[in-house]
């Protein structure tokens, strides 16, 4: 097969064969140019689990890492980020106390740290709710980011961050406190005002003129791979469609995509990236 003539890498996409379209979808991201993903793991809850212990969230991993080595079979190269969704604490203390659920997922950011260290998966993911909620919920879910920052900075990986829209300043002296490197701290569905490292939607308005200043940043479809939400929030082409089109429209280089697919990704992650 003819090599690509650049990498192109999606930082946060989920593939899901068991509620969406699966390794499909990973084809689809191959066929259309895509060399490199971040596949980030599912919401428990999606994939019908609900933890009661730090070591339940394993079952997510496994299943995370049984569909990274199909999609490996398409000629994508794989990189898994585990961790808790930010959003399983709303659903956790539906029934338990506030403690035990940010307990619940402290436990399983250790159990997804001992995933990286182990050399399964590259990074880290936490966060906290994009959407509205009491105060009380809001300093529960910095605790538990705050953790992972630390897992986070011991494991000397990256950690993708998914929180509310803007540039959330404030996790900046979290990393700093917790001894972790802010440009190691990913902001997912970023927006180029954040001083954590962007990771851009593809088709953001901002990212040929941050292309043309070389800003750092990177670039995902938040692709779900749901069939209840097709599409949703871009599709898998998306990436590497979009790459494709702002080269051939001159708005990028090769050299920018070397830079923003390889270089970017290989010092934000510490991997190598190499065309298949």
């Amino acid at each position: 097969m003819k090599s690509k003539p650049y990498p192109v890498t999606d930082d946060h996409i989920h593939i899901d064969p068991v509620n969406g379209r699966g390794i499909e979808a990973a084809k689809d991201f191959f066929r259309a140019g895509g060399t490199h993903m971040f596949l980030v793991a599912k919401p428990s809850w999606s994939l019908g689990i609900h933890p009661t212990m730090g070591r339940d969230y394993a079952r997510v991993f496994d299943e995370t890492l049984r569909v990274a080595a199909l999609i490996a079979e398409t000629g994508v190269i794989v990189f898994p980020v585990l961790g808790v969704h930010p959003a399983e604490i709303t659903r956790l203390t539906d029934r338990m106390s506030l403690h035990e659920a940010a307990e619940l997922m402290k436990a399983g950011i250790d159990c997804a740290a001992e995933y990286v260290q182990e050399g399964k998966a590259v990074g880290l993911k936490s966060g906290r709710p994009h959407y509205e909620v009491a105060p009380e919920i809001l300093a529960a879910s910095n605790y538990v980011l705050a953790h992972a920052l630390a897992r986070a900075a011991e494991c000397r990986c990256a950690l993708q961050v998914h929180a509310e829209t803007g540039p959330c300043t404030d996790i900046v002296e979290m990393a700093r406190q917790a001894g972790m490197p802010v440009e190691r701290v990913v902001k997912h569905y970023g927006s180029p005002d954040t001083p954590l490292h962007p990771s851009l939607i593809a088709k953001h308005e901002a990212i040929p003129q941050l292309a043309q200043e070389k800003r750092p940043f990177t670039m995902e479809s938040d692709y779900m791979d749901e069939n209840s939400r097709p599409g949703a929030v871009i599709g898998p082409k998306s990436v590497p469609r979009y790459t494709n089109q702002l080269v051939a429209s001159g708005r990028f280089t090769v050299e920018d995509c070397f830079r923003i697919h390889a270089e970017t990704i290989e010092r934000v992650y510490g991997v190598s990236i190499h065309l298949p």
